[in-house]
């Protein structure tokens, strides 16, 4: 069973459907009992950092969160998910990420022929040996929706980059922690084929 996390920060209905497509068995829930006793979340997200912190305040997840990550649980963040499991953002200086990772999200450059949010579909550059991306070819295009990215502390938990006038960290792990800020569930076959690496996680034979 995969959770969910709701928290009313949008994108849920995408990422149900591409995970029933794959065949998978989900629960979309803001219960701290059903989120503890998944196999595998997904915490996914659009909007703005500082209202869905605030969200995962008011609906007493941040606890829930740092337990599924510290006990093991293989845990996904998507988009707007990627950047709460760090520490800052410069959309809402002030407000503390989950700080589950270490690095901060910082605005993307103005530059002249850049359109920001960086909206669309761009290629990855993938390093790191990343487990998402078992029979990923190299340079595959996937969807990006976004005006913030990530850099991490650690180079060696960013598995894939991607450019748009600067390098952007654009997929990370660590442990039993994933993270995309591309929509692998918009992002066409590779994109689903993510999900099932995520999915797929503790069963190999």
């Amino acid at each position: 069973m995969i959770a969910i996390i709701d928290y009313d920060a949008g994108n849920i209905k995408s990422v149900e459907k591409a995970l029933h497509y794959l065949g998978e068995e989900t629960v979309v829930s803001r219960d701290p009992q059903v989120l503890l006793s998944a196999d595998k979340v997904i915490l996914p997200g659009v909007g703005s950092f500082g209202d869905a912190m605030n969200n995962l305040n008011k609906f007493g997840l941040v606890p829930v969160i740092r337990e599924l990550t510290e006990k093991g649980t293989p845990f996904l963040g998507i988009c707007l998910g990627l950047q709460l499991l760090f520490e800052s953002s410069d959309e809402t200086p002030g407000v503390e990420g989950l700080g589950i990772l270490k690095g901060k999200i910082v605005k993307i450059p103005s530059a002249p022929g850049l359109k920001i949010p960086h909206m669309g579909w761009n290629s990855l550059h993938l390093q790191n040996d990343g487990r998402l991306f078992k029979g990923i070819p190299e340079e595959t295009y996937v969807y990006f929706v976004h005006s913030y990215y990530l850099q991490a502390k650690e180079p060696e938990i960013v598995k894939a980059t991607a450019q748009y006038g600067v390098t952007i960290h654009a997929s990370v792990e660590k442990d039993n922690i994933f993270a995309c800020q591309f929509h692998p569930e918009k992002s066409s076959k590779y994109g689903l084929k993510i999900l099932e690496n995520f999915a797929k996680l503790g069963k190999e034979a």
